[in-house]
């Protein structure tokens, strides 16, 4: 009589699975995916796997631990058996191409925690700028930049790249630098506001406001000019067309899922913004237009 009870030759898929560590629904998707060969079923309607399945099945669960993939681990797989010199060579050459990934997703894991840390430190919403606009940014006094500052930015970014962002930023640093010009600001902004469904378009506060937007930018860039902002501008623009094409500077990169990875102008990307402003409001704004456009001219 033998000391041990003599194993079975085969066994079935669950029996399989248990010993491996892994579930019945695994073993049938390694079939799914070719990692593992499929067994013909018994008379009984049941597949059984013997010792070369298990073999395979543990180091298919080793490999997917290491975070192989699975279409990696069929191609290791489609030579002669891991054990052998070719099998060795097939599985070197998975794991060096795993090496690779899981350093390119390091450098973007140690990117991502980069840009959580700069958030942190300029605070959430203005982190999330690029840095060439938040960059703009140093030297407002804290808390002098508000919500709807970054707001402008985000959608700036978006429509022309951070280079018009930068531009935009500039403005809002001349804000937070001068309270009476904030002020100022605010009081051109109220006046737009107030233009809404009740007021008809050729009502005398509609030129009224946008003489205001035109005399307030004026000011507005005296201040900029006067301030050295242009230079500094002029410095980051520059660095810029080194660094791109001059022809990437005509379309802001999309990145929606439905676009995918095509470009989209920026009057595209304006025509998909959607704006509340009453019909008053938009003349008032093409009168500003108007007037600064006449004030170029001379």
């Amino acid at each position: 009589m033998h000391p041990f009870p003599t194993p079975p030759r085969e066994v079935l898929i669950g029996d399989a699975a248990a010993f491996v560590g892994i579930t019945p629904r695994a073993i049938r998707h390694y079939h799914q995916v070719g990692v593992l060969p499929e067994r013909e079923r018994g008379g009984d309607g049941r597949r059984r796997y013997g010792h070369a399945e298990i073999i395979r099945l543990l180091w298919i669960r080793r490999m997917a631990d290491a975070g192989i993939a699975l279409d990696d681990i069929r191609d290791a797989f489609a030579g002669p058996a891991p054990s052998g010199a070719d099998g060795e060579d097939e599985i070197a050459g998975v794991l060096a191409r795993l090496e690779d990934t899981l350093a390119a997703q390091e450098a973007e894991l140690q990117r991502k925690r980069a840009s959580v840390q700069r958030m942190r430190t300029l605070g959430s919403r203005l982190g999330l700028l690029d840095d060439l606009v938040s960059g703009r940014l140093e030297g407002a006094p804290e808390g002098a930049l508000r919500q709807d500052d970054l707001d402008v930015l985000l959608v700036t970014e978006r429509i022309f790249g951070p280079l018009g962002a930068v531009m935009q930023a500039g403005r809002f640093l001349a804000l937070a630098l001068d309270p009476g010009l904030r002020a100022e600001s605010d009081r051109v902004d109220a006046a737009e506001e107030a233009l809404d469904d009740t007021v008809a378009v050729d009502d005398p506060r509609v030129a009224q406001a946008a003489a205001e937007r035109h005399a307030f930018e004026i000011a507005l860039m005296r201040v900029i000019e006067e301030s050295g902002q242009l230079e500094e501008d002029d410095a980051i623009f520059n660095a810029w067309d080194e660094l791109h094409p001059p022809e990437d500077a005509d379309a802001a990169p999309d990145p929606d899922p439905v676009e995918g990875s095509r470009a989209r102008s920026a009057a595209e990307i304006i025509r998909s913004m959607p704006y509340d402003f009453s019909p008053a409001r938009l003349r008032s704004m093409e009168l500003a237009v108007q007037l600064g456009a006449a004030a170029a001219d001379k």
